[in-house]
């Protein structure tokens, strides 16, 4: 069989998601490592033109995002019609499906994460204004475009069905793996000086930092020297404030960004790894706190259950009472964790090889 030429068009390197960096990062790795016999990589990781930015006044944010939209919607698909023909063309990031506009017809795939970028577009509690709908079409329309749509899970894919958003025939399932940083010791851990409850993850309103704010402040009612890290999620003005009003702020922690390493040694060291989001794509901190051998407690949602298997303990999503409640049994023992054995063995079936394999073998079949 020949190599299959495949241009990988990655996010903007200062776009500042790191999740998209991890799955970037991990892709080609696997392409260039394992599978490289099979696969010739061209690689597309560009920088967002900086021009807002260089303007005295103007707020970092604002800036930021008038690089983003320039770098995105106009100096992108100029780059993605100029490079070189390839057998296929992969597109990293649903936010940059619209590149699939500017590659050839039928040779083009897109990784679809979840439906939140589309939301505003079939969810009327979803409420956007009318530049962020007509975005999100065009966007949409690069989506629908592209021969191959990839997913993380059954739940993405049900969504994608569901709202008409893509052809079932095109999906193809390609979960993520775990970095090689984020890894058990062969022997538990030794206990922190002081025990932490552990978040990893932004502050968009899906991931309910507002829950986990108030589950932190009833659980410390019982455990008065219990920690908080949050890892990931600069607070809003109303998170701060709640905060505040929570009389948080001696025993929150928000370390600044981390390397992996630093990030595995957090999950090690965690007494319980919290996620109460409302929805998720995926989950990828479950299976990245699983796999350093911590226990997991997240919202019952079927994505969730998906990933991180019974080697989790789930609570309802939104309510307070019945996670506070669920995190101080898991803490004096009274509900018993899922065993550290069944942990690491629920991630076993994760590994970007395998998701890099996923993505190479749907190429070669549209090739």
């Amino acid at each position: 069989m020949n190599r299959l030429r495949l241009a990988v068009l990655c996010d903007a390197r200062d776009e500042g998601w790191p999740s998209m960096e991890l799955v970037g990062e991990m892709l080609l790795s696997a392409l260039e490592g394992p599978l490289s016999p099979e696969v010739e990589v061209t690689a597309l990781r560009p920088s967002l033109p900086r021009l807002a930015r260089r303007l005295p006044g103007l707020p970092p944010r604002l800036a930021l995002n008038a690089d983003r939209f320039a770098g995105r919607y106009l100096a992108l698909p100029v780059h993605a019609r100029r490079l070189a023909r390839r057998d296929a063309y992969h597109v990293v990031d649903h936010s940059y499906a619209h590149l699939a506009r500017s590659l050839p017809a039928g040779r083009t795939g897109v990784y679809c994460h979840d439906a939140d970028a589309f939301r505003s577009l079939f969810d009327p509690r979803e409420r956007r204004p009318a530049w962020f709908r007509a975005l999100a079409r065009h966007v949409l329309s690069g989506l629908q475009r592209a021969a191959v749509v990839f997913h993380s899970t059954q739940g993405v894919r049900a969504e994608l069905i569901q709202h008409g958003l893509v052809d079932p025939a095109r999906l193809v399932h390609a979960p993520y793996g775990v970095a090689p940083e984020f890894n058990a010791a062969a022997e538990a851990p030794s206990p922190p000086e002081r025990r932490y409850l552990l978040h990893v993850g932004s502050a968009a309103p899906r991931k309910r930092l507002d829950v986990l704010l108030d589950v932190f402040a009833r659980v410390r009612r019982e455990v008065p020297d219990l920690q908080l890290v949050q890892v990931g999620a600069p607070l809003s003005p109303a998170l701060r404030a709640q905060v505040d009003r929570l009389g948080l702020s001696a025993s929150l922690t928000q370390p600044p960004p981390l390397p992996r390493a630093g990030l595995a040694a957090l999950y090690r060291g965690a007494t319980l790894v919290l996620l109460p989001s409302d929805s998720e794509g995926f989950g990828l901190p479950a299976l990245e706190a699983l796999a350093c051998g911590a226990p997991v407690i997240a919202t019952d949602l079927p994505v969730l259950r998906e990933v991180a298997g019974d080697a989790a303990l789930y609570a309802p999503p939104g309510a307070v009472d019945a996670w506070a409640d669920l995190v101080l049994r898991a803490l004096d023992g009274r509900t018993p964790l899922p065993p550290r054995e069944k942990r690491l063995d629920q991630v076993k079936p994760f590994t970007w090889e395998a998701h890099a394999r996923a993505i190479l073998r749907a190429y070669q079949r549209i090739q």
